[in-house]
């Protein structure tokens, strides 16, 4: 078992507390839910994806903390996190990517939704896009490193065996259309 700090083991146990919307395979809302009960019941909740591009058209990759739920350590092509019971899927974009990128008041782009489907991890996931060449100010509970990378390149370096997030490189094929 991995051992994690008092500030990331106080960080685990309120984004366990956190009530995220619940919601049916159709994304109708059917309540909200504490995180851990979501997952351990195998239900349904929804997400947000925020693909962060450089000027260069590079994207923002990061490596997740040892201390996450699912998929440790994993590179992750995409901020984001799970939609909180009183927010909408924009709201809850713009307060993720503050959160994990320490970038805030960017204009975000919508890019669809669609349904991830994965033991523990089952989501309505929104896709979205923003371009930053500004100082990132990493959350250290969330993230361990960052680089920036051609997007293709990711889903090279996923398809060669590299521990990439699945539900984030879903979202990246749908952003190139190959969803």
């Amino acid at each position: 078992m991995d051992s994690i700090s008092a500030t990331e083991a106080a960080h685990r146990a309120a984004s366990d507390a956190e009530r995220i919307v619940w919601v049916d395979e159709r994304d109708q809302v059917l309540g909200g839910l504490p995180r851990a009960e979501l997952r351990q019941r195998g239900l349904i909740g929804r997400g947000t994806f925020i693909l962060l591009f450089n000027g260069a058209g590079q994207l923002c990759v990061h490596r997740r903390t040892l201390s996450k739920a699912i998929y440790p350590g994993y590179w992750d092509t995409a901020a984001g996190g799970m939609v909180q019971e009183d927010e909408s899927y924009a709201l809850s974009a713009s307060r993720e990517l503050a959160e994990e990128l320490g970038v805030a008041g960017v204009a975000l782009r919508e890019h669809g939704t669609f349904f991830f489907d994965e033991p523990g991890n089952r989501l309505w996931c929104a896709v979205f896009s923003a371009v930053w060449d500004g100082p990132l100010r990493l959350q250290p509970e969330e993230v361990l490193e960052v680089r920036f990378i051609e997007p293709r390149q990711a889903l090279a370096e996923a398809q060669g065996g590299a521990p990439f997030c699945p539900d984030s490189l879903q979202a990246l094929r749908l952003y190139l259309g190959q969803a």
